[in-house]
């Protein structure tokens, strides 16, 4: 049988990496993206290449008559929700837009989905941001401590929809709690792809220096494309439950610059502290410094999750290390200038 599938979000880099695995099963994919919004030309051109394996509709997951209109058409028998408005700064000058789409239209979408087809099995992308000041390492038990809308509009959509329509409404509903993955599609507002991106501009004298704020923040940081075989799994796991997905090891802002000069052949010296700490070459050139316009108000603590769940149920465990990661990033970056 084929499998209808639709992805809302698929645009993004999670999208385009998700529907790259799925195109290599028996399915048809259907992806909502929103062209106002969508500008990562890096994943859609993935997407792309993948032909008539994937129906892009455009439109805005807020729509719940256009949600209507589509789960009439196609009957999917699976919904990975991808979509979000996932800037964590941009959520503290939005936060009611925020809400909206994270939280209500996913709501919405679910509400709408099951009464088209009550059998619908159902992929909600959670958020490491619903931790937020809780001690680290985090795992499902973990107590939620969002700090930013975004986390709590993402700890919202989990606890009033993945919970509460698994228990009472007993549909096939889970979750899989992401921390931070990237790859070579990030989008550019992301820390990680500024990072190799206006590095490999600076090797190529294409801008003085990099400017980043808070240097000392944790991240545990995978591979994207790991994530989504995560996300495939726990879908299509004969129980539906919620996962925490990540690697366990944590690393600073700081490393990520260290690994990205290291990888783009920049041997670079730290000097100075807190705001006036700086990176520079043998020669005494600036050419990282931190900008505290770039500094969040509220910080979360550092972030390492504990995968041991989903490692020992769906057999999950990330391929892609911290080293490899970077290597791949700075790769595609430095390439798209020379």
């Amino acid at each position: 049988m084929t499998k209808r599938i639709f992805i809302t979000g698929i645009a993004g880099q999670d999208g385009s990496y998700l529907s790259e695995l799925l195109a290599k099963t028996d399915c048809q994919i259907f992806g909502l993206t929103n062209q106002k919004y969508s500008n990562n030309p890096v994943s859609l051109e993935a997407i792309k290449k993948l032909g008539g394996k994937v129906i892009l509709i455009d439109g805005d997951i807020t729509d719940t008559n256009l949600l209507g209109k589509i789960f009439k058409d196609i009957k999917p028998h699976e919904i990975y929700n991808l979509a979000a408005i996932s800037s964590v700064s941009e959520s503290f000058k939005i936060p009611e837009r925020v809400m909206e789409v994270n939280f209500r239209a996913f709501k919405r979408l679910v509400d709408e989905a099951l009464i088209v087809v009550p059998k619908v099995r159902i992929y909600q992308a959670s958020s490491s941001e619903m931790f937020g000041k809780a001690f680290a390492p985090q795992n499902e038990k973990t107590d939620f401590m969002p700090v930013s809308p975004y986390g709590e509009s993402k700890l919202r959509a989990y606890r009033e929809v993945v919970l509460e329509y698994r228990k009472k409404k007993g549909i096939h509903i889970c979750s899989g709690i992401m921390f931070n993955h990237e790859s070579p599609r990030r989008g550019e507002s992301f820390v990680t792809q500024k990072i190799v991106t206006d590095l490999s501009k600076v090797k190529l004298r294409l801008l003085a220096h990099l400017e980043l704020g808070n240097l000392d923040v944790e991240r545990d940081w995978g591979f994207a494309g790991d994530y989504v075989k995560a996300m495939y799994l726990i879908l299509n796991h004969d129980k539906a439950d919620d996962y925490v997905i990540a690697t366990g090891k944590s690393h600073t802002v700081r490393d990520f610059v260290n690994e990205t000069a290291k990888n783009l052949g920049l041997k670079i010296k730290w000097r100075g502290q807190g705001e006036r700490e700086e990176a520079i070459d043998n020669k005494g050139k600036i050419l990282v410094k931190v900008n505290p316009i770039f500094y969040r108000s509220k910080e979360l603590n550092a972030t390492i999750g504990d995968s041991a769940k989903a490692r020992k149920i769906l057999g999950w465990k990330p391929r892609v290390n911290f080293e490899g990661l970077v290597k791949m990033m700075v790769k595609a970056a430095f390439e798209r200038y020379v």
